[in-house]
């Protein structure tokens, strides 16, 4: 096993899996000669040549149109869209082609395609770069949407996308691109499987991508003052959701609190809520807490840490939660 952060991971996900299949090629803005915005296809250049590795102008509908017509005609691109606040730009590519092909073509035509894209605060960026809208993304059918909280979850999730028939949108927490590092190995992963990171008896607690790493710090500090146990799930992938693992957590604690970084309108935190209420709301013991963003435009960076959610208002909510 190698350390690694998610940067790292990412980097070395793509770099074994060229290797093995010369039909994966990477394209996007400034992927090549610079390695990335954040370095996370450094040194593929040199390594692959532009052929494979192929630097595109600053043009997302450009991109994703050119990854589609590869994907038809036999590759495997990984499309690098560099902040996710710029997919709007190519929005129609990935609502009315991307994830219609298969169904459009009766199953002629698949696409096996990635879209790249780091999204979310944290870094005191400028507009447009730091937009949490996943939720936006759950709504396309055909389209897989993974979001990994860690490097282990990076690297195997993304050979699974690069290796499913289908396209996938993987967005990336850049807030924690190198917060940490841990062992990363090889593991079966599977789209649409949440993972129960620690198990409890007396409420759950859903959260994923850089939001995940506050809801560690705040469960670490509730355990440690009162004499309850949490149990943390992370979806990893919002499309397709995990809703039996969801469920059968409230069924046994009874309360549920839901932390994302989206607004909070139509969320993923809204349709997780709705789902427990449709299928165990006889389970609840209180009601369920959603912490999010607000119904704002992303603000800039002077105001970023009043937006995102905290360890802070985690446990609010969760003391909440408990002493309904």
């Amino acid at each position: 096993m190698e350390k690694m952060n998610i940067v790292e991971a990412i980097r070395n996900t793509l770099d074994e899996q060229m290797e093995k299949n010369d039909d994966i090629v990477v394209l996007g803005e400034d992927v090549g000669v610079n390695g990335g915005v954040f370095r996370a296809t450094e040194g593929l250049h040199d390594k692959y040549g532009e052929e494979r590795v192929m630097d595109t102008p600053l043009d997302e509908a450009g991109i994703l149109g050119t990854a589609t017509g590869m994907a038809i005609n036999g590759l495997r691109p990984v499309a690098e869209i560099q902040f996710s606040g710029f997919l709007p730009q190519a929005f129609h590519h990935v609502k009315q082609h991307i994830s219609r092909m298969r169904m459009r073509t009766k199953g002629d035509i698949n696409l096996p395609m990635v879209i790249r894209a780091p999204y979310g605060g944290g870094i005191e960026a400028l507009e447009h770069h730091s937009e949490s809208q996943e939720a936006l993304y759950s709504h396309i059918a055909g389209l897989k949407v993974i979001m990994p909280s860690n490097p282990s979850d990076a690297k195997n999730l993304l050979r699974e996308a690069i290796e499913d028939p289908d396209p996938v949108l993987f967005m990336e927490p850049k807030k924690i691109y190198r917060a940490f590092r841990e062992d990363v190995k090889q593991e079966d992963m599977h789209i649409g499987e949440a993972n129960v990171v620690k198990t409890g008896e007396d409420i759950t607690i859903v959260s994923w991508g850089a939001m995940f790493r506050e809801t560690i710090d705040a469960v670490e500090e509730i355990e440690e003052n009162r004499d309850v146990t949490v149990e943390m799930i992370d979806p990893r992938t919002i499309n397709p959701l995990d809703q039996e693992t969801i469920l059968e957590s409230v069924r046994k604690t009874g309360r549920l609190v839901v932390v994302s970084e989206e607004p909070r309108t139509a969320s993923m935190a809204s349709e997780i809520s709705a789902i427990v209420s449709e299928e165990a709301i006889l389970s609840l013991k209180s009601p369920i807490k959603r912490i999010t963003g607000f119904d704002i435009p992303y603000p800039l960076y002077q105001h970023e840490d009043v937006y995102m959610p905290n360890k802070e208002d985690i446990k609010k909510r969760m003391e909440e939660s408990l002493d309904f």
